[in-house]
């Protein structure tokens, strides 16, 4: 059994007659389990029980067993060969139940998603060079003793295929008792990084913010430190340092990326730093690759992860640092079956085990820029560019002024700036956060819109794949001849411009230039995104079109142009967070140009150029935007300032999911710090065929508002039929 410490060994010794076991699933508790006699059982230790009929994977818990008879009990099966879940882990997982109102059995399931790696992973036969020469030497065998001298273990066919020799070579020569037989370990998914491989090269600014950063880290306790930097101020070479620092010290490492899939560019830029690549954690992840991470990361081989959200439940061994990049992306909160922002329990998790927490951002969420100021967390500052390179200069395009052509999006102001920009030999970008050809397809003559059946939300023509696709739930339609509603040919109309239809526009007017549309849809997926990143990256595009995954971090050397063509998309909701994103959005995309020196230019088309948000980017006055949202969220007494809860009732009819929220409602205690807004039909009513109603739970700063949604919940009827509760704690999403 691997880690047992002597405090667990000192359990043991008691040898309990029942355990309690988190089993995967939406459980409240753990359940008790016997333990046979001569089994060994630690806290944290994974087990497979009994559960109904099937066989499960689980977690001996913490905690005295419930009083049931030791007949009743079913017995542990196996105890797997595995590192045990550490107390802080179980300890999060508890805490992550208790915040979110979810089954720590869920909880729980997300580090056991892995089943494979609980067992260790098999030794593979090998040979090692001994004394003995073979009677006659050949050229063949001189090759194969050249390469074995190295005292390393070979496997049979790895050796004779380096060495460019049959297999019966090698064979022949350990029948000659040239080499011995062995077994060899299962070799490191990476290597480990080495904090000393290569000089960061930092400016003195960016040591400065290094030197804090590492003190941090060699302090070893919990603190939460923000770093602030505009795009291509050094912030990922500033935390490289408090990272090589960790790996110094002997722990481990986690680096949590909104889009880790796509990161290729990171990764490249960590093995220039340390001389191996970090390992991976993702949904992209071949799964055998998933299983030797999670062993490796369990058992303390693997130092440093560099992964999506859910590597935040990966069971490190000794977890000494977590970096969480570009902090305020939305893509850290989940929104399935446990609800969580892996921003905010990132720095839970750092808290429960002792160690720093670091949150890197050129535009922080309002949440993180409350803490610094309040001094929750420690604040570094990156406020100028790597190398003193110049920051996008910024300027609205007043659409009222100078709008597009009939039937164009483009302004002639950004048509002519991307026509100089082509013939200085450098690249431009034209953003919209919008996917596919056009948002809505509709009849010139009876006026039909084309709907998806399942969801109250337009079909987007996809026209690349000549299909009309639904965002929410996936159904996709081929694009039809005629109207299906009055069987007209030819008459249907695009409505608004995607990507594909912002592509046409620019090869007509740029037809000689190399264009390239950029979209977490596109054809081929993760493999196929990479390759177009790399050449983007490589200048082998000239006009780069895309969504909003252009802006998360991506480096492109030789792009000085960024048009955004909608700049006003996403101010027009009703969403809390609306301008917050949008800065921070459009930020991050005007800051992929110049980011190597060369003077760049970012021009937002808008037809509010007088509105705050399109003031405070075209300004480059971040502060007084902030300071301006916060004043307003205190005085609305929204999140920092304020609690807010989500609670979705879905259900196959409207009139069982507006039932049950109705009831929901009536069950609400009496609080004087704690209102219900609701129920009301979400904006988004129906999805994949559920109907939707939505309450919002408003609560003061203080109020306990877990406490409150508990007792609702529970006076409530419990949910029947089809009927499906859902609550989401410090909800991101309002749709």
């Amino acid at each position: 059994m691997f880690g047992i410490t002597s405090l667990e060994m000192r359990r043991e010794s008691a040898r309990p007659g029942a355990v309690p076991v988190m089993v995967p699933m939406p459980a409240e508790r753990p359940y008790s389990y016997a333990v046979p006699d001569g089994m060994t059982i630690v806290p944290g230790a994974i087990v497979r029980v009994p559960l109904g009929p099937r066989q499960v994977a689980g977690i001996v818990w913490d905690g005295r067993c419930e009083e049931i008879e030791a007949k009743r009990l079913r017995p542990i099966d196996h105890v797997f060969d595995c590192p045990p879940v550490c107390e802080d882990m179980r300890r999060f997982v508890d805490w992550v139940s208790a915040y979110t109102l979810s089954p720590p059995g869920l909880v729980a399931r997300m580090i056991l998603r892995a089943p494979e790696a609980f067992d260790p992973e098999p030794w593979t036969p090998g040979l090692l060079l001994t004394e003995a020469r073979p009677d006659r030497l050949t050229e063949a065998r001189r090759r194969v003793l050249e390469l074995a001298g190295d005292g390393l273990a070979w496997t049979r066919s790895g050796l004779a295929h380096a060495a460019s020799v049959s297999l019966t070579v090698v064979d022949g020569m350990k029948a000659q008792g040239v080499f011995a037989e062995t077994m060899i370990p299962p070799r490191p998914v990476v290597a480990a990084p080495d904090p000393s491989y290569a000089a960061p090269g930092l400016g003195p600014s960016q040591e400065a913010a290094a030197a804090r950063l590492r003190e941090a880290v060699s302090a070893g306790k919990f603190s939460a430190t923000l770093i602030d930097g505009v795009t291509g101020s050094g912030k990922t070479e500033v935390y490289f340092e408090a990272v090589a620092e960790a790996v110094r010290h002997g722990r481990q490492v986690l680096i949590l990326l909104p889009e880790i899939a796509l990161t290729q560019a990171f990764l490249a830029r960590f093995h220039d730093r340390f001389g191996a690549r970090p390992a991976e954690w993702h949904s992209d992840l071949p799964p055998r690759m998933r299983e030797r991470v999670w062993r490796q990361v369990a058992e303390g081989q693997v130092r440093v992860v560099a992964g999506a959200r859910s590597a935040l439940f990966l069971p490190f061994r000794d977890l000494g640092l977590i970096v969480v990049d570009e902090e305020h992306d939305p893509a850290y909160k989940q929104e399935d079956r446990v609800f969580y922002n892996a921003r905010d329990m990132a720095v839970v998790r750092a808290r429960i085990g002792g160690f720093p927490v670091m949150l890197a951002s050129a535009t922080p969420s309002v949440e993180t820029q409350v803490n610094a100021r309040q001094g929750r967390y420690a604040r570094v500052d990156l406020p100028d560019r790597f190398a003193d390179a110049e920051l996008p200069t910024i300027r609205a395009i007043d659409l009222r002024r100078a709008p597009p052509a009939r039937g164009g999006f483009l302004s002639p102001l950004l048509l002519s700036a991307i026509r100089e920009t082509l013939a200085r030999g450098e690249q431009s970008l034209l953003f919209l956060n919008r996917r596919g050809y056009a948002p809505l397809t509709l009849c010139r003559v009876c006026g039909h819109r084309f709907q998806c059946p399942q969801c109250s939300a337009w079909l987007v023509e996809h026209r690349f794949r000549g299909q009309l696709v639904c965002h929410h739930c996936g159904h996709h339609e081929r694009r039809p001849d005629a109207c299906p509603e009055c069987g007209t040919l030819d008459h249907l109309a695009a409505c608004g411009p995607g990507v594909e239809r912002i592509a046409e526009e620019v090869v007509g007017h740029f037809p000689d230039a190399r264009t390239i549309v950029l979209s977490s849809d596109i054809l081929g997926g993760v493999k196929r995104m990479r390759l177009e990143l790399e050449a983007v990256a490589k200048g082998e595009a000239d006009i780069v079109i895309g969504t909003q995954l252009v802006a998360k971090g991506h480096n492109f050397p030789n792009m000085t142009l960024v048009g955004v063509v909608d700049a006003d998309l996403g101010l027009a909701n009703g969403d809390p967070r609306a301008a917050e994103r949008t800065f921070q959005l459009l930020s991050q995309v005007t800051g992929r140009a110049g980011r190597t020196g060369k003077r760049s230019t970012g021009l937002l088309q808008t037809w509010q150029p007088a509105h705050p948000v399109i003031q405070a980017i075209v300004s480059g006055d971040a502060g007084a935007f902030y300071a301006r949202e916060i004043e307003e969220r205190e005085r609305g007494g929204l999140p920092p300032f304020g609690r807010l809860a989500g609670v979705i009732v879905s259900a196959d009819t409207r009139a069982e999911s507006e039932g049950h929220a109705r009831q929901l409602r009536q069950a609400a205690p009496q609080a004087a710090d704690i209102f219900v807004l609701g129920p009301a039909e979400a904006p988004l009513a129906l999805i994949a065929g559920r109907h939707r109603f939505r309450l919002l739970v408003h609560g003061e700063r203080k109020a306990d508002i877990q406490a409150f949604l508990r007792a609702m919940l529970a006076a409530a009827p419990k949910p029947r039929g089809s009927v499906r509760v859902q609550v989401d704690v410090d909800p991101q999403s309002f749709l």
